[in-house]
């Protein structure tokens, strides 16, 4: 168990996490209390131990609220849903920046880059990379990353050449996909799949962005998990660089690395293409945070992205020289395992507004 000082007193809530690297949240009071992480929620084992923290940190505790992932599909859901008590759905990413929030005793409005594989959105959307305005209980989308296509939903976290053959189709270069990944059976028909947007969900992840790269410049095209090859990508990335140029922010806050994406399509240095996709990521997402949401408001850095050391030195300095009072995680993950503390936080400031 961890346990976080809050800077105010809240409502009894319990929030059951995320589905990937899972954990339990309670708050009562000044203090919350979070589970150790149980795993993730596809497994036997990590369900077992979910219901064994949400048993233990509801003994003699009753929250008001139960706080949940909003896709209506995880495990967790239906969990909250089974315990006879008022439940909440919240959005991933509003749930990363609030634990950042949490962490760092932030009361009052909060910017939130939320980076990471996948979170559902409204709408049923994909979103993976976005910028937020967060208030407690309540949050607004300033703008996203680029919509991509996902070639085969799920299987592209695991298969990285399907997200550049994404990029390629979107650069108008399908007739590549087939030549550059013949070892690939589906490559013949990815053209005409994404042509005809048959299971090719968009989502703006930035996760995925990173499989794209790695997937150009040929770097693990195919991994064992979800996170490997970017993890590859940042292994060989050791002096970043920036594409002048590399990206455009349109009227509606879309942040979009085509053009960058190009270079790295015919860059046959997988190191020089890592430090340049880890340079120039990082040059203009501290570019969108300024155009987009300029200081004074502190701007939480949430998402498993974060966890990418290479990204984080280039982009922090970058929002430092901007103006920005940039908050990490310290004691919690800013990734998933830290998740439930920003429902738990959401949670209860929802019951103290009424809407619990």
């Amino acid at each position: 168990m961890t346990t976080v000082d809050l800077p105010l007193s809240l409502p009894p809530v319990l929030a059951v996490g995320a589905y990937l690297k899972n954990t339990v949240c309670r708050i009562d009071g000044t203090t919350a209390t979070l589970s150790d992480v149980h795993g993730d929620l596809g497994t036997p084992e990590a369900r077992l131990a979910c219901e064994a923290s949400v048993a233990a940190l509801t003994t003699d505790f009753t929250p008001t609220l139960v706080a949940h992932d909003l896709h209506p599909d995880f495990f967790s859901t239906h969990l909250a849903q089974r315990l006879g008590l008022p439940t909440l759905a919240v959005q991933h990413h509003h749930a990363h920046t609030a634990a950042i929030a949490a962490e760092h005793s932030v009361t009052g409005p909060v910017l939130g880059l939320s980076l990471d594989g996948f979170g559902l959105g409204p709408g049923q959307q994909s979103w993976g990379g976005e910028l937020l305005l967060c208030d407690g209980a309540a949050y607004q989308r300033l703008g996203h990353l680029a919509l991509l296509a996902q070639p085969g939903g799920d299987t592209a976290a695991r298969e990285p050449w399907r997200m550049a053959a994404a990029v390629l189709h979107r650069l108008g270069r399908g007739e590549d996909i087939a030549r550059r990944w013949p070892d690939r059976p589906a490559a013949k028909l990815l053209p005409q799949m994404l042509d005809r947007g048959l299971n090719c969900p968009l989502t703006s992840s930035a996760g995925r962005l990173f499989d794209a790269a790695c997937g150009l410049l040929n770097v693990l095209p195919v991994a064992e998990f979800e996170g490997q090859a970017p993890m590859a990508l940042e292994a060989l990335a050791d002096a970043p660089t920036v594409l002048p140029d590399g990206w455009t922010i349109d009227d509606n806050g879309v942040l979009d690395l085509l053009p960058l994406l190009r270079i790295l399509a015919d860059e046959t240095d997988p190191r020089r293409g890592a430090n340049l996709f880890h340079g120039t990521l990082a040059a203009a997402l501290a570019d969108w945070c300024q155009r987009l949401a300029p200081p004074p408001l502190p701007l939480a850095l949430g998402g498993g992205c974060f966890l990418n050391k290479v990204l984080c030195g280039s982009l922090i300095p970058a929002l430092h020289q901007r103006g920005y009072r940039v908050l990490t995680a310290q004691r919690l993950s800013c990734g998933d395992a830290g998740l439930s503390l920003g429902q738990a936080w959401i949670a209860a400031h929802a019951v103290s507004r009424g809407d619990g």
